[in-house]
């Protein structure tokens, strides 16, 4: 059995290797780049679809019986969350910490009979996944962890949710697609953002032809957690600094991306043609890294790394000709963005770093024609439940949608938001954007996950019209 240091080591030299590594077709070595020998020979494949994952609805699970891997941050909120629903059991917990485990254990107490723990060595997750009793695995551990938990947990009959991104190479992104399609498993990626209320409202409006026809769009992920990037107690194995010492791109999009793909229908009428990318210098982390390294051997093996560059810029067009703009910054000291942008042929909308704000012309809706348009548009979730979600929270409560609508989905055997076509996809940015970045921004194909079943794929609808029967317990 792999353990979880060969998954990390595996996963780094994946990343380094797709740096430099062979070209997708429709794309040539331009003069004075580099194709070093193909690390992700499969990334190019040509894939014949078994099964149709876009629009399937698995059998109805009454109640969801889940097991969690990963309780540290992202992980203990999400069992914070579950104790507010109905319809589900905590069965088992998982993570390579006892006292991670044993405190997420106590948030369940009285809520759900007792969950079973599994902890103390690197593979323990895998005795989890192998429970006949569960229907969902919920993962939240380091990225390079994510696919190769998802596609075990497939493996052994389950319904799987993992944390962003949900994979960090092609070849894990197209393993994915393959065993959720064999298995009929669903793998949903936990993109929580797609759940905020200004891009809910959004997705609405562009339902309604509000915005005209789509042109351009934009997300980013602007964040400045520099600080946490170093500090021990919080990354186990300071695994998120290890992500940006070997790894040049945008190593997070899905928090811009996932959002502004629903509303262009992205693998559902549309698709993601290809990309470029470009970074700039690294002007902080190696010489943080070097700092501490000097007196703290912890960071001496960081200290030959291939830093990512401070900012980070991907422009993507797709097939019908829509262009989309991502940006990615963790280290630089600047107010948190998610760049919301959509900008159509009658109308524009745009949060972050401003307050959420919409036109139909040169000038923004004033705040009384903004709240008119919000309570006309609102979408049925959020009247549903959204001032509950709001109590319980999770990042303003968008984090409680999420858990919420995957949980009414499973029960009611509805289609999931998110399918392993937008987890493959979206996730797929991170690897191409390095081989652009080290290629002088040269362009790349997206590959088209879906087998050419974007064609024909429906939009996703995420609305209460056939479900909505899962039942909330108040904050």
């Amino acid at each position: 059995m792999m353990k979880k240091r060969a998954f990390l080591k595996l996963s780094s030299l994946g990343g380094i290797g797709l740096a430099g590594g062979t070209l997708l077709p429709g794309c040539t070595t331009p003069k004075g780049t580099s194709a070093l020998p193909a690390i992700h020979k499969q990334a190019s494949r040509a894939h014949r679809q078994v099964f149709n994952m876009c629009g399937y609805a698995a059998p109805k699970i009454d109640t969801v019986r889940i097991g969690y891997i990963g309780l540290g941050n992202r992980g203990t909120g999400a069992i914070k969350r579950i104790v507010h629903l109905a319809n589900v059991e905590v069965k088992a917990l998982c993570d390579v910490r006892p006292e991670n485990a044993t405190a997420a254990k106590k948030v369940l107490e009285g809520t759900f009979p007792e969950a079973a723990v599994y902890t103390g060595t690197e593979d323990a997750w895998k005795k989890l996944c192998e429970r006949d009793d569960l229907d969902l695995i919920y993962i939240c551990t380091p990225w390079s962890l994510h696919a190769p938990m998802a596609l075990y947990a497939m493996e052994q009959g389950k319904h799987v949710a993992v944390e962003i991104p949900a994979a960090v190479t092609l070849e894990e992104c197209w393993q994915l697609v393959e065993t959720s399609e064999r298995t009929r498993k669903h793998c949903m990626m936990l993109e929580n953002c797609c759940y905020d209320f200004f891009e809910l409202l959004t997705l609405n409006l562009a339902r309604q032809g509000y915005f005209g026809e789509i042109v351009h769009v934009e997300g980013a992920y602007i964040h400045d957690i520099y600080e946490s990037l170093f500090d021990k107690t919080k990354r186990y194995d300071l695994w998120r600094l290890r992500e940006n010492a070997h790894r040049n791109g945008n190593l997070y999009p899905t928090h811009g991306l996932g959002p502004i793909c629903q509303i262009l229908d992205v693998n559902r009428g549309d698709k993601m043609d290809y990309l470029v990318s470009m970074s700039s210098h690294d002007f902080m982390l190696k010489q943080r890294t070097q700092e501490l390294g000097a007196s703290d051997a912890t960071f001496q093996p960081f200290l030959g790394g291939n830093f990512r560059g401070n900012m980070n810029t991907t422009t993507i067009r797709t097939n019908k000709g829509k262009t989309i703009m991502l940006q990615h910054d963790v280290t630089s000291p600047r107010p948190y963005s998610r760049l919301h942008l959509i900008s159509g042929t009658k109308g524009t909308a745009q949060k972050y770093p401003l307050p959420e704000r919409i036109s139909q012309g040169h000038e923004w809706l004033s705040d009384e024609e903004y709240k008119a348009l919000e309570t006309k548009y609102q979408p049925e979730i959020v009247k549903r439940i959204g001032e509950l979600a709001k109590q319980v929270g999770g990042h303003g409560g968008m984090d409680f949608l999420m858990d919420w609508r995957l949980i009414d989905c499973l029960r009611n055997g509805l289609p999931l938001d998110q399918d392993v076509y937008d987890a493959a996809s979206w996730s797929a940015i991170g690897p191409l954007s390095e081989w652009s970045v080290a290629n002088r921004s040269n362009s790349i194909d997206i590959p088209d996950f879906t087998a050419g079943a974007w064609v024909s794929n429906k939009p996703v609808d995420i609305s209460l019209r056939a479900g909505g029967n899962t039942q909330v317990k108040k904050a």
